[in-house]
């Protein structure tokens, strides 16, 4: 008995025991429901809320800390009780690197579908409502709060109730493998090593279906076609050897701060956002254009209120449309940290002696990430103010993505399973976020088609406080995936 078990998007009792279809044909909906609807009852995916298993980026003693494997071990022992019969678990851990779970699951037919989630986290971030925290899972309103609910805890779980769903009811699909990694969060650094040591495993998908992407509402099923690509790096500014007294020397001794703010304006038009480098800039393509203004003809000014503006702020641009592009297909920086800096509390008249700033640089879809790192590189190294040192440090640069043509099986597939699980037509949509797997995955199999989805929609914040997983709407996503895996062609 699984019972206990149960994750959210696993089998309950009753749900393992339905093998029939139902009369009005849903029935692989109603086994989905029945596992989906014990998610109160102590389930998998609360107890991995529970653990700190943030990324290797922000943990460096990941492994010493334990919680990796923690979470390792829960996942593990979830899949090996709820694997359809004749798969086989695999998993991966190299010296030194985050671990891989694999689940090879064969087929009935021809074919080859790579599913895709991750298991690491975001840190914890400040803000959280009162009755909520990052370790802390709550059901509230339908939603389940608490860090990698959504992004991306979920997706193991409904990777595997999908294609329960599907045996249950007899129904044939292509092999299956499901890959499960611990480093998304951080530029997915161990995954090319993986994917080499792992290249027989996976062989060569026709169908890429991840589930860790986002929807513009929870009306309908939405599928992503492009992600930006990403570029992190410190910059350090060092103007004194040491602190000295702000009244004695200001006005006389540069400021770090103010020269970092010099050589940031050589990348962004401060009064517009603009990024400055035509590097980073591409010709948004027409037929995303296209996409974006469908999306805006649908969502409307939720595109603007899907996000908790703090009162009387306001978007960069009043256009809905060009709001949409700026955030899917044109590059944006954003300053997500600081060093040498102190709190307000802790701050005396020093005149600091550096300025480190956490630069993160949202790419376009088709910009090549090498190109653009020496072009601000050489801006921001070339003739510094004062003389000041200036130390860049760049993490790995996450690739960018644009979707394939997508075949019309598929089209009719995505269509027709948002139509029989929202009521809704399906919708497709950029995003601004990255997710460095699918860059190498578009490059590595050029001839595989792509699901792109996820939950993350309006206010559920991953990376953020109070993220959440929007329960109903997980329901009927884990369903269309199912229906998609049936109509695999």
């Amino acid at each position: 008995m699984y019972k206990r078990q149960v994750v959210g998007f696993g089998q309950s009792d009753d749900a393992y025991h339905i093998t029939a279809p139902a009369e009005d044909g849903r029935g692989a909906y109603n086994a989905m429901i029945n596992a989906l609807n014990d998610i109160k009852e102590n389930p998998t995916l609360i107890d991995y809320i529970k653990i700190p298993n943030k990324s290797p980026s922000f943990d460096p003693d990941w492994e010493k800390n334990g919680h990796m494997d923690k979470v390792l071990n829960l996942a593990a022992d979830w899949t090996e009780k709820h694997k359809p019969i004749g798969s086989e678990m695999i998993i991966k851990k190299s010296p030194g690197r985050t671990p891989l779970l694999l689940l090879d699951i064969p087929g009935t037919k021809e074919g080859n579908i790579l599913m895709y989630g991750h298991l690491d986290k975001q840190p914890e971030m400040e803000g959280w409502n009162d009755d909520l925290g990052p370790w802390k899972p709550v059901i509230k309103d339908e939603k389940l709060y608490g860090r990698g609910g959504a992004d991306d805890g979920y997706a193991l779980f409904a990777s595997i109730a999908s294609i329960n769903a599907l045996k249950e009811q007899k129904v044939d699909h292509p092999r299956i493998l499901i890959l499960i990694e611990f480093s998304e969060e951080s530029g997915s650094p161990d995954l090319p090593h993986y994917m080499n040591l792992c290249s027989d495993i996976i062989g060569s998908p026709d169908l890429v279906i991840c589930l860790d992407s986002g929807a513009g509402d929870y009306k309908r099923f939405w599928t992503t076609t492009s992600l930006r690509g990403m570029i992190g790096l410190k910059m350090r500014v060092d103007v004194l050897k040491e602190g000295v007294h702000s009244g004695a020397a200001s006005g006389h001794v540069p400021s770090s701060f103010r020269i970092a703010r010099i050589l940031l304006s050589r990348l962004e038009d401060e009064n517009t956002g603009e990024i400055l480098l035509d590097e980073l800039k591409v010709d948004i393509p027409e037929y995303r254009i296209k996409e974006a203004k469908h999306l805006v003809s649908i969502l409307n000014d939720e595109v603007v209120s899907e996000f908790p503006w703090h009162n009387g702020m306001k978007p960069s641009t009043d256009d809905n449309v060009e709001g949409v592009l700026r955030k899917t297909w044109k590059p944006a920086l954003s300053i997500i940290g600081a060093d040498g800096i102190p709190s307000t509390s802790d701050a005396g008249n020093v005149l600091r002696p550096y300025t480190t700033l956490q630069l993160s640089l949202r790419i376009p879809p088709t910009v090549k990430p090498k190109k653009a790192v020496k072009a601000i590189e050489k801006i921001l190294k070339d003739d510094i103010p004062y003389g000041a040192t200036v130390k860049l440090s760049f993490e790995k640069a996450g690739e960018g993505w644009n979707a394939p043509q997508t075949k019309p099986w598929l089209l009719d597939s995505i269509e027709n399973a948002s139509k029989n699980y929202f009521g809704q037509s399906a919708c497709f949509m950029g995003e601004g976020v990255s997710i460095p797997f699918m860059g190498m995955l578009g490059r590595q199999f050029p001839e595989a088609q792509f699901v792109i989805t996820g939950v993350l929609g309006p206010q559920s914040n991953a990376h953020g406080p109070n993220e959440f997983l929007h329960i109903p709407f997980a329901k009927n996503l884990t369903c269309c995936i199912s229906n998609i895996i049936t109509d695999f062609k």
